[in-house]
């Protein structure tokens, strides 16, 4: 057993002064200095409760830093690394696996599975198409054979496109793809090329009161070569067809059986009694198309904007009152312009829709100026007003010829506008009475699903198209 001994030091430790180097001291440094060798001590720390003195045990014990537990602690690093390294490891090979999984792709018709991100070349390579393509032949311009075998080496398609010979390398698969890959096609030898475009012809088919473009002219093209190796000349002959222009006429049907539809036109506006004519309409509820004409808008702009302000459709009547049949190609398509230009600078509304003066417009019309329309426009019940035959016999003739989808003509110029003032209302009244409903040209056409691709709103002409040729001799007018 352990020689004990106690040792408390005092309650109030007192200051004794040292010498000049040490300083002052407290008698329990000194009584340390004492301690007897082998002798084991109880401190006032021990065995009294205090937290703090309980944790400096614990660490005598081997509980601290530096003692047996920290050694222990210090032991387990070593498996902790290797842990995490071997997680490390594990992600990495799932990636590299990811990245470089299996994909199918349908290949020549059948499944096949590709590393991700293979190239075309990888799978030609892969797959063996190298020995069981045969390449195409290199050919003169007259189809005989230069070189056999000196064509394409392989003819290949991704998803229905061509793929070119130099993309083989970069194109990457990805999955779902359909590839194809087959034997190489024939290449004809470099050559010049002489081609002669193979201009459209120009047919009008139908009748009625609304003519459009329902298919415009694309050119065609002959092409003779001249072989840069074999030096022969051949006359290649058609080389793209040609597409020939359509105008249809057709009259609206609307397709609703329940509701009957009446569009009122009003040509060579404006005039002195155009506002009275918004007045009518406006009071009535009553849309309406005008065709405006370009001297009209410019001695009267105010008017016209009036027109566009209420909501109604504008077309054009062209600039003067002049029949077309009577200009030259360069004379009709400067009157097209120009009324459409005095409408666009008093409305700020940049129209297409054209009824030509006297309803004229010929074939020759249109092969002159088709890219500058949307649609040419006559009428299927003209009013007669222009006859001035007085307001009821105006009225009279409107309301007992009206039909479902017709386009009444009337006119609103100085002469006849005051005769027209006075029978508008009346018109109205009686076929709203009969059932009609009124609209603009339109709204008429949207009734009839035969006008689905027509939009008298703006001109459709592609840009590979092209004016048609028309015959010297034909001088054939489009029915109406």
């Amino acid at each position: 057993m352990l020689n004990h001994t106690t040792s408390y030091p005092p309650k109030r430790p007192q200051r004794r002064r040292g010498n000049k180097t040490t300083g002052y001291q407290l008698p329990r440094g000194r009584a340390r200095a004492r301690h007897r060798p082998g002798s084991s001590y109880v401190h006032h720390s021990q065995g009294f409760g205090s937290d703090t003195r309980r944790r400096a045990m614990r660490v005598r014990r081997g509980g601290g830093s530096g003692g047996r537990g920290s050694k222990r602690r210090n032991a387990r690093w070593p498996y902790v690394l290797v842990i995490v390294g071997c997680a490390g490891l594990v992600f990495l090979a799932s990636l590299i696996g990811y990245l470089n999984r299996s994909v199918t792709i349908e290949l020549n018709g059948s499944d096949a599975s590709v590393h991700i991100g293979a190239t075309i070349a990888q799978v030609i390579e892969d797959e063996g198409f190298e020995e069981s393509c045969n390449p195409g032949n290199l050919l003169a311009v007259d189809d005989s054979i230069i070189t056999r075998g000196g064509g394409e080496r392989y003819t290949v398609t991704l998803d229905g496109k061509d793929v070119d010979a130099d993309d083989y390398d970069s194109v990457k698969l990805e999955g779902g793809e359909k590839l194809e890959i087959h034997d190489g096609g024939d290449v004809y030898e470099e050559h010049d090329v002489k081609a002669t475009e193979i201009a459209p012809a120009i047919t009008v088919k139908g009748s009625g009161a609304i003519g459009y473009v329902s298919q415009w002219g694309v050119p065609g093209r002959s092409e003779v070569w001249t072989g840069k190796l074999s030096g022969i000349t051949a006359d290649r002959g058609v080389v793209q067809e040609v597409q020939n222009c359509e105008v249809t006429y057709r009259s609206a049907s609307p397709d609703d059986e329940d509701t009957r539809y009446i569009a009122l036109t009003f040509d060579e506006g404006p005039s002195d009694y155009t506002q009275q004519i918004l007045d009518i309409l406006e009071e009535k509820g009553v849309s309406a198309t005008f065709f405006l004409q370009g001297d009209a808008v410019e001695a009267d702009p105010a008017s016209a904007k009036a027109i566009a302000e209420a909501g109604h459709e504008i077309g054009s009547n062209g600039y003067s009152d002049t029949n077309y049949s009577d200009l030259t190609s360069d004379e009709v398509r400067s009157q097209i312009t120009r009324g459409f230009d005095a409408i666009e600078d008093a409305t700020g509304e940049r129209v297409s829709l054209l009824r030509a003066p006297y309803a004229s417009f010929s074939t020759e019309n249109w092969a002159q100026c088709m890219d500058l329309l949307s649609g040419v426009v006559s009428w299927n019940l003209d009013s007669g007003d222009w006859l001035l035959p007085g307001a009821d016999e105006v009225v009279e003739t409107v309301v007992g010829s009206a039909g479902n989808g017709n386009i009444v003509l009337l006119t609103d110029n100085d002469t006849t506008g005051a005769q027209l003032v006075e029978a508008l209302p009346d018109i109205i009244d009686q076929l709203k009475a009969e059932g009609y409903t009124f609209v603009t040209l339109s709204d008429l056409i949207a009734t009839d699903e035969d006008f689905a691709d027509v939009d008298l709103a703006s001109v459709s002409m592609p840009e590979d198209a092209v004016l048609p040729n028309l015959p010297a001799d034909d001088d054939a007018e489009g029915e109406e």
